[in-house]
């Protein structure tokens, strides 16, 4: 099979959404951002291979990560041999028997590019080995909280906030229009952006997260509440933690409005750019203010989801909107308000 296989039909069928980001995006980023996203999500998967134990898991993330930075092949086989096998999703498992592929596919890319990537993908393995290091394994029957705000902002920059830094410095290596650009300034709203994108994800998920031993509401917080993590297993323990929970909606809100100011940055011209930020920006406020009108973000029966038909829709109206800064910015300001006023 051939790159544009590796990066086309197998990247859509492990990426869901994402794939239609990248196809968005100029010509001259997407393969390397195309590249980085399918080696992160390898990575993710040899985290999350439920089958294996998670000391294994470390121990394979680690070859992972040794081999991304070394340029080593060999690490690569024993990944493949020890976790295609007992991967259940199809997609996944041929993920991780191109291994080899993929990576001399990162060596085909420009030294600069090759760094910019493995920059990235280190980092989002950081978060990685932070959350098998921090939390159980599924079936341990134990729910550990992280400890401060601090360690959750750490988190979401691993995750997601670098993200925000490769996004930034790869279009800058590539299109001339950005030249203007405060590099800095960019890419630490860059980072916003990301930790935005990914709170809503906390927020979202806390229902499952919590009930395969992981709490991501911080432990100091849940303290001062008089509140241990297992408490939130109970939907009604949603009145305690409620405070908390508006905090870190109104802490998303601030990182989407630095997401909202890097997009409002984009140049005009560069449409495919400001469409790849302008999507997750719009899909993740409409999560939001589901989120912040949930009944209640601790039970695991209610789901939370945009309809792929309002997603679709929303795509195409942007579409109609990019050209001009006054009828997006309205757009947004109405997305943005429907989350203040719910939350």
């Amino acid at each position: 099979m051939n790159d544009d296989d590796l990066l086309g039909a197998l990247l859509r069928r492990v990426s869901r959404s994402f794939y239609l980001t990248l196809r968005v995006v100029s010509s001259d980023v997407r393969r390397p951002i195309g590249l980085a996203y399918l080696l992160a999500r390898a990575a993710d998967t040899i985290a999350d291979t439920a089958l294996i134990g998670r000391a294994d898991r470390l121990k394979h993330l680690e070859l992972f990560r040794e081999a991304l930075r070394e340029s080593e092949a060999g690490p690569l086989r024993a990944i493949s041999e020890a976790l295609a096998g007992p991967q259940q999703i199809a997609a996944e498992r041929e993920l991780l028997t191109r291994l080899q592929q993929a990576f001399a596919l990162l060596r085909s890319l420009s030294s600069s590019d090759q760094s910019l990537v493995r920059g990235v993908v280190l980092t989002l393995t950081d978060g990685m080995v932070m959350d098998l290091g921090t939390f159980p394994g599924e079936d341990e029957g134990r729910l550990v909280a992280l400890q401060t705000r601090a360690d959750l902002d750490r988190y979401t920059y691993y995750v997601a906030g670098c993200a925000g830094e490769f996004w930034t410095d790869i279009h800058m290596a590539h299109r001339s229009s950005l030249a203007g650009w405060d590099r800095e300034a960019m890419r630490q709203r860059g980072v916003r952006f990301g930790k935005g994108l990914q709170m809503t994800n906390v927020l979202r998920d806390l229902p499952k997260d919590l009930r395969i031993g992981r709490c991501y509401l911080p432990q100091q917080e849940l303290d001062a509440l008089g509140l241990q993590p297992a408490d939130l297993l109970d939907p009604a323990a949603v009145v305690k933690v409620k405070p908390l929970l508006h905090s870190l909606l109104a802490l998303t809100l601030e990182h989407y409005q630095e997401g909202w100011a890097y997009t409002h940055q984009i140049p005009r011209r560069e449409i495919r750019m400001r469409l790849a930020c302008v999507w997750p920006l719009f899909i993740g406020l409409k999560t939001l203010a589901l989120l912040a009108r949930s009944p209640n973000l601790l039970d695991p029966g209610v789901v939370i989801k945009i309809p792929r038909g309002a997603v679709y829709g929303m795509m195409a109206r942007s579409l109609a909107m990019i050209g001009s800064d006054a009828t997006l910015n309205r757009y947004y300001r109405r997305l943005w308000q429907n989350v203040a006023v719910s939350e």
